[in-house]
């Protein structure tokens, strides 16, 4: 599976948590449950400060790897935090080197499919962030950027990935 490096710059981001692990047998409907909590009760919609543009499916505070517990977040990014009797949840995706994988086609199969190969990538994973990125709403034919943190040991012009002390060329 084809991915690029990119270096993005930190965002803050708000929406709704829930904690889960890919173990679970309800992690798909917690995650999807999020999902549908944040369109059906127009969380989207009342975001305070939020930017124009994509929903952001976002992975971090995790315990130890992609085995362990998770916060995901169904968010958008906002200029600013205002949790003024706010039921959001907020968190900072840091700055750094990401691996971008662009997906198509089925919203959920296709990102599905890609987690699975990601999980069984040799990626130096820094597990400080990841995040999905849609841009449209369209189910069947979406186009999805999954971005995965890297870590910064790793040179921004990696191809092969790194080993576990952050050395290029795996």
């Amino acid at each position: 599976m084809e991915y690029e490096i990119v270096r993005l710059p930190e965002k803050t981001v708000a929406g709704l948590a829930v904690r889960t692990n890919n173990f679970s047998p309800d992690m798909g409907q917690a995650i999807g449950g999020a999902w549908k909590r944040f369109y059906e009760e127009r969380v989207y919609q009342e975001i305070p400060n939020k930017k124009t543009g994509a929903s952001l499916g976002i992975y971090t505070d995790y315990v130890s790897d992609e085995r362990g517990d998770y916060t995901f977040l169904a968010a958008c990014e906002v200029t600013s935090l205002d949790e003024s009797g706010s039921r959001l949840a907020h968190r900072v995706i840091p700055a750094g080197n990401y691996a971008r994988f662009t997906v198509t086609g089925n919203v959920i199969t296709a990102v599905a499919d890609c987690w699975k190969e990601i999980w069984k990538s040799k990626l130096p994973r820094s597990f400080a962030a990841d995040f999905e990125e849609y841009t449209d709403s369209d189910m069947e034919n979406a186009v999805v950027n999954i971005y995965i943190g890297l870590k910064e040991e790793c040179p921004e012009n990696m191809e092969k990935g790194c080993d576990k002390d952050g050395k290029a060329g795996l």
